[in-house]
């Protein structure tokens, strides 16, 4: 079966810097785009970032770009999310996600919190 493990989130001070990692199996990871989406108390999830199967196109919210970037490495089965000058408004749990055979799949999340 299809799962997603993320790993990575924690508490960091404004304009710091933390790397997710998402680790999938159940799938041919390397055939299927990879997203990460967030959600914050109170609010609705959002994407946060697209990446395609081999990495060729990726896309980002306004909201993070620039300072995000999403990777992946399919000899791994890992999907990345580094992201850099995080603002107290990044804070949110960070989730994975596959759309395969017209499913969403979701991975536990991981939390992030920027504070000082």
């Amino acid at each position: 079966q299809v799962q997603l493990v993320e790993s990575g989130g924690g508490l960091v001070q404004p304009g710091g810097s933390l790397r997710l990692s998402c680790a999938a199996s159940g799938f041919t990871f390397s055939s299927y785009a990879m997203r990460w989406y967030r959600q914050a108390p109170g609010k609705e999830r959002e994407l946060v970032a697209r990446i395609s199967n081999a990495g060729g196109s990726r896309n980002y919210a306004d909201s993070v770009k620039g300072r995000f970037t999403i990777s992946r490495d399919n000899a791994k089965n890992t999907v990345y999310l580094q992201m850099n000058s995080l603002k107290p408004e990044d804070t949110a749990v960070y989730y994975c996600n596959v759309a395969y055979r017209l499913s969403d799949y979701w991975g536990q999340g991981t939390q992030v919190t920027v504070s000082s």
